[in-house]
């Protein structure tokens, strides 16, 4: 996953345009069809300029399998011109196949841009939405520019794409786009083949009719010219009011991020009391005083994805952020550069950070459509600004993290910028119509169709009815885009999860069969589809850690060994079962978790429950545990309670990023060398998680220091991972579940682990449950002979 700025495709090796005369004098008509991510990108405009330099006549246009071209030519010039545009195409472009053959000869009189069709059944790459380029970006800041200022500039190489299409192939009548006439200026500017706009779907410009309009929280619209609307916005915004802002996916929150008070007013309408705020820089060199960054980070922000990030704050940060009503109890801020003009303009007119943070309620699914954030909206914010462009499909923003040591990207959330283009390195993952509805947390579905994947952005977790019916929107979009009816629909072994429920149902509408996938076993098959390995005959240990996931026992899982052998999936060890208290509410409650593992006499609990609450637990661990768990993710919540960090998770993994931010100051400021392991117990292939957690009171009540105690909890993880995988004898280890989202821990994996053992972690997906589903395809297509070469089908055993 390429996360900075877009490179030149062009090199030395890259083969001539120029051509033999001689070889005019034998033409014949040779037909090119690329594959991948080819519309959106200028490729047609690449290859009109490309064929008129060279002096070709014929034709490319946009289908919904990709782009076709025709020519004249002789062959040699043919396979030339064929290896010219795979070796420059234009930087977005991801092409993933192309062929060339003869066809019956057709005399071309020029070279031309012929009107797209859609004749067959969509098999291309929906393209993602680019941010801000730097040749838009440099015309809007420029007084001189017929763009200066324009909140909607975009060429072929930024702005919209996947949130604005209603079908395929890309072009302006099959957007949002549709109903916005070019003025004079932008139709001469889509019509030159010399000009970065020619053939710009979202070409537009200060004369064409893409409106902003500005709206109190009453519903009153301000009567403003539409410079006006920006001045006005940006004043308010400086005054301490919250401002709606509909953005490329759907609506932000924002606010002045130097205004405490104002930030923790939109704690409080939001009900987000502790989980930390994004924060929108007007430029690079703003961000770089506030916090560190590295090279990787950097290129990461200024590129075409241009992600959140999550970074570490300077001391004093110079632009007067309010740290810690952004980042309640934490030492590193999660950052954004303006992807869209629109908020480039925002951010650099208020020349300060402003909090750019979804707008919705924690929980439910981002606003996007103008209606429901004129309804709803009002309640967080004074002011809602909103334009006429439609939003199809709704997207947050991206998330991502860099490791501090290692540099290994992490992604945290998958949507604006990746999804839904999925790229597979040499992983036969195609070949079936397959549809996998993924988890209940942090939602995704993939679909397989032809010869591509697709794997959605992030869909949120869908506890609540709005969420699950954004979910089913969204899932009926893809199929409608790409007349798609699967032949099989995968599932999670969970039957309650919504994912698995409307599956069945949406299965027995489809007559089609429907396959439950456990929940563990899908995210280490991710991993493997991943890094290539679905087919390896090397053995490898999955080190799978999480929350929850329903096991083949009927308990719930989240800290799992698997080896993989024999294109088989075995449960090898595993941390030791406790109980589970309250059911759900324990992932919420810390102070739960630790009352599991902890005995009674080694902690005191009056602080944590008041006596009703106390006994009442307690009756429920004296009984026989119907319930247990295994889950790592419990366990940092367990220790974040013992270390009195939190109780109450105010949003999902709160403790666990506590314990991860108090563990990297103690690092950072003490390095890792006088941090030890606890002692491993692992008897019968199960690591006795009371042991360990018996380890951290010992230390609490001898007086070590907390910082110390998280150090130490990380640095024991590490340790049994070493521990199983030197007695299973392997030499791979891949890693997938929620707890892999922890930096720290990657970078003392790769530390401590990296010589001895191949470690191997997601590439292009989160390692949280949005991979459950490409995870569920993997597994179903590792299982299926149907699917296996000959070679490997012959060495598969089944069980």
């Amino acid at each position: 996953m390429a996360f900075g700025k877009s490179e030149s495709k062009t090199n030395r090796n890259s083969p001539s345009l120029s051509t033999n005369p001689l070889d005019k004098a034998h033409l014949s008509t040779f037909h090119i069809h690329i594959t991948g991510q080819v519309q959106g990108v200028g490729f047609r405009p690449f290859v009109y300029q490309a064929a008129r330099d060279l002096g070709l006549k014929g034709w490319v246009n946009n289908t919904v399998d990709g782009v076709h071209i025709e020519i004249n030519a002789s062959p040699g010039t043919a396979r030339r011109f064929r290896q010219y545009i795979m070796m420059r195409a234009p930087s977005l472009a991801r092409i993933t196949g192309s062929s060339l053959r003869e066809v019956a000869h057709r005399d071309f009189k020029q070279f031309e841009i012929v009107r797209s069709n859609s004749g067959k059944k969509p098999t291309l790459m929906l393209t993602p939405d680019f941010a801000l380029c730097e040749h838009c970006r440099s015309e809007f800041h420029d007084p001189k520019h017929a763009r200066y200022h324009y909140p909607f500039i975009s060429c072929t190489h930024c702005g919209p794409r996947f949130s604005i299409v209603r079908e395929l192939p890309y072009d302006r009548e099959n957007t949002t786009m549709a109903g916005f006439r070019l003025c004079p200026d932008c139709q001469r500017e889509y019509d030159e083949p010399q000009n970065r706009r020619y053939y710009a779907q979202t070409n537009a410009c200060a004369r064409c009719t893409i409106e902003l309009t500005l709206t109190t929280a009453a519903g009153k619209t301000l009567p403003l010219k539409q410079l006006e609307i920006l001045d006005f916005a940006v004043e308010a915004l400086k005054a301490g009011q919250i401002l709606a802002v509909k953005g490329i996916g759907g609506f932000l929150l924002m606010c002045d991020a130097t205004n405490a008070t104002t930030v923790r007013r939109l704690r409080e309408k939001k009900r987000r009391p502790a989980k930390p705020f994004a924060v929108l820089y007007p430029s690079l060199d703003a961000l770089k005083k506030d916090v560190h960054l590295s090279t990787l980070q950097e290129k990461s922000l200024t590129g075409p994805i241009s992600p959140m990030q999550l970074t570490r704050l300077k001391g004093l940060p110079p632009s007067g952020i309010a740290a810690e009503e952004v980042a309640p109890g934490l030492k590193h801020l999660g950052v954004m550069l303006p992807y869209a003009p629109l908020l480039e303009n925002l951010v650099s007119a208020a020349e300060r950070p402003l909090v750019a943070t979804s707008g919705n309620l924690s929980g439910s699914p981002i606003v996007f459509q103008n209606d429901q954030a004129l309804q709803e909206l009002g309640n967080f914010a004074e002011l809602i600004l909103t334009h006429n462009r439609d939003i199809v499909v709704p997207q947050d923003d991206s998330v991502l993290k860099v490791a501090s040591q290692s540099q290994m990207p992490i992604l945290l959330r998958r949507s604006r910028g990746l999804a839904p283009g999925y790229w597979p390195e040499g992983t036969a993952l195609q070949g079936k119509d397959l549809l996998a509805l993924g988890a209940q947390l942090k939602s995704s579905f993939t679909l397989t169709s032809e010869d591509q994947i697709y794997v959605s952005q992030y869909l949120g977790n869908l506890e609540s009815y709005d969420a699950q019916e954004s979910y089913k929107k969204t899932l009926s979009h893809f199929f409608r885009v790409f007349n798609f009816k699967p032949e099989k629909v995968l599932v999670d072994l969970h039957p309650q999860y919504f994912t698995s429920i409307y599956g069945r149902e949406l299965a027995a509408a489809l007559q089609v069969e429907v396959h439950a996938i456990q929940h563990h076993e899908a995210h280490f098959a991710a991993v493997l589809a991943e890094n290539n390995l679905m087919q390896t005959e090397e053995e490898v240990l999955g080190v799978i850690w999480d929350g929850t996931g329903l096991g083949t026992d009927g308990q719930t899982w989240g800290g799992e060994f698997f080896l993989y052998s024999d294109f088989r999936f075995n449960r090898i060890s595993h941390f030791s079962y406790f109980p589970v208290l309250a059911g759900d509410k324990m992932a919420g409650e810390p102070r739960l978790s630790a009352l599991s593992l902890v005995e009674e006499a080694q902690w005191p609990l009056e602080d944590k429950f008041n006596a009703k609450e106390l006994d009442y637990y307690q009756k429920l661990l004296r009984k026989p545990a119907a319930h247990s768990t295994t889950s790592v993710g419990r366990l940092f919540d367990a220790v974040g309670s013992i270390l009195n960090l939190t109780d109450f998770n105010t949003y999902e993994g709160e403790a666990a990023l506590l314990l991860e931010d108090l563990a990297l100051r103690y690092f950072r400021k003490c390095g890792a060398n006088d941090v030890n392991a606890y002692p491993i117990s692992l008897e019968d292939n199960v690591i006795d998680v009371r042991a360990l957690v018996r380890e951290v009171l010992d230390d609490l009540n001898s007086g070590e220091s907390k910082a110390m105690i998280a150090c130490k909890l990380h640095v024991t993880l590490v340790a049994v991972v070493k521990e199983v995988a030197e007695k299973a004898g392997v030499a791979n280890i891949a890693f997938s579940g929620g707890v892999f989202q922890n930096g720290l821990l990657v970078d003392l994996l790769i530390s401590t682990l990296g010589k001895d053992f191949q470690l191997f972690f997601h590439r292009q997906l989160s390692p949280n449950d949005e991979n459950i589903s490409l995870g569920q395809i993997a597994h179903f297509l590792i299982r299926d002979q149907k699917s296996l070469t000959p070679e490997i089908k012959r060495k598969v055993t089944y069980t």
